[in-house]
């Protein structure tokens, strides 16, 4: 299997499967003299860790990173950086059943198609297992950005049921399980998903990701397109389905007039007046904020029986068992965060590059 690296200057590749013996992630192109350790990464991990509400997984992982390479006494090195975390709660028996048999919605069937075999035990390379490792490589891309990027996401709907954006506030982000901006809308959604999980079904969310005080110049013309490259990363993401940025789709239905960010001149600065470009016009960032959201699936397992056939052409019926989340899209909010750090820490060092 190809295709495990993002980034160019950044680079990322991750390795491993939800129910192996563990996973990780290798960085190149971290700057040297970054001062970096496990400590600096620990607390983005245990923001996206299962287990911590009854709206999510109820997988225990601790998620304890180790840095096997590309530091000294606390400082990186410039040479690749490997971390690994380890697995220590796989319940494979919880997938012997499904060995022979495709879940509907989920890439069981396409990695067979592809490769002719595939490991069934928790989704493999497709579970959102595999998002740790980003996460961690999120928390060194933070580092290369330095204290004047801001970077945080927020969970703006679960299902049909949206937020109130006049009641967003940032500090509710981190009082309630679900990453909401809007407290009302945080009860709410207690109660609807408690009833999606007592029905062992499962719903999708939608995350915004803003990241404030990201440098005017970032990105590059045509192919190099800062917001090309934020759509891919997000894409990325298991169960992603869909992305935004700025105004997004909503933008087909404005005319030039509502659409257009106009300027004035503050001191010897463009300051933009709305910001429907989402911080990037171009494919080049304009120093606004950049805001990106993206939309993630039901999760795939559930409880109620769907038809579906075997790896030997036999139509059946199939229900997942075992220990899944009502809405992935929950823990989806440090993902999202840590692939917008990962490309602007790219973008950043080739803007250095070509610019100085």
């Amino acid at each position: 299997m190809s295709h495990n690296s993002f980034g160019h200057l950044f680079r990322v590749t991750t390795w491993g499967e939800s129910h192996g013996p563990s996973i990780g992630c290798v960085i190149d192109g971290a700057p040297p003299r970054l001062a970096l350790n496990e400590g600096d990464i620990q607390p983005w991990l245990d923001r996206r860790r299962p287990g911590q509400s009854r709206y999510t997984t109820q997988r225990q992982e601790p998620d304890q990173v180790r840095i096997l390479s590309g530091t000294y006494e606390g400082q990186t090195t410039g040479t690749p950086i490997s971390l690994m975390i380890d697995n220590v709660d796989q319940r494979s028996k919880d997938y012997a059943a499904l060995a022979e048999t495709f879940r509907p919605g989920h890439a069981h069937v396409t990695y067979w198609q592809k490769y002719g075999i595939y490991d069934p035990r928790g989704g493999g390379r497709a579970s959102a297992r595999e998002t740790a490792s980003r996460v961690a490589a999120g928390a060194i891309a933070r580092k290369i950005l330095g204290l004047g990027v801001s970077i945080r996401g927020a969970l703006v709907q679960i299902g049909p049921h949206q937020i109130d954006r006049n009641r967003w506030d940032w500090e509710e982000v981190y009082r309630n399980p679900f990453w909401c901006p809007d407290a009302e809308a945080a009860v709410r959604w207690a109660d609807y998903l408690d009833g999606v999980r007592k029905a062992g079904s499962s719903v999708g969310a939608v995350i915004e990701v803003i990241a404030t005080g990201v440098p005017a110049g970032l990105g590059a013309p045509i192919y190099g397109k800062l917001d090309a490259d934020l759509a891919g990363a997000m894409m990325s993401i298991n169960a992603v389905k869909a992305v935004e940025i700025g105004a997004g789709f909503n933008a087909a239905t404005l005319t030039g007039e509502e659409n257009a960010d106009e300027m004035r001149m503050e001191g010897d600065d463009v300051r933009f007046l709305s910001n429907h470009a989402g911080g990037i016009l171009g494919g080049i960032s304009t120093g606004q904020d950049v805001v990106v959201r993206f939309a993630v699936k039901p999760t795939s397992s559930i409880l109620t029986p769907k038809r579906t056939v075997t790896l030997r052409g036999e139509e059946t019926e199939v229900i997942t068992k075992g220990r899944h989340d009502p809405c992935v899209g929950i823990r989806a909010v440090p993902v999202g965060e840590a692939m917008m750090a990962c490309v602007l820490a790219d973008h950043l060092l080739r803007h250095r590059a070509q610019n100085g």
